[in-house]
């Protein structure tokens, strides 16, 4: 029951890596919510960790392009 509750909880996170991974562009809002995520050690995956870290390393090569659009933080 309880390791169900934790898979809901990290549905949106796992969304969001996959619209990152897929269109290659990631705004504000979400950069921040998975730098959180990662910080407030949530109860994350370890292949969500890898994924997470991995979207980070695209940004600093380029691979993946940060963009202003999007940015709601409420």
């Amino acid at each position: 029951m309880v390791r169900a509750t934790q898979n809901r909880s990290n549905l949106p996170i796992q969304r969001i890596l996959d619209r990152i991974l897929q269109l290659q562009t990631i705004n504000r809002y979400e950069h921040l919510h998975l730098a959180s995520a990662l910080l407030a050690n949530q109860r994350l995956t370890p292949e969500e960790r890898r994924q997470i870290n991995q979207i980070f390393d695209y940004i600093q090569t380029g691979q993946i392009k940060l963009v202003d659009e999007g940015f709601s933080p409420t």
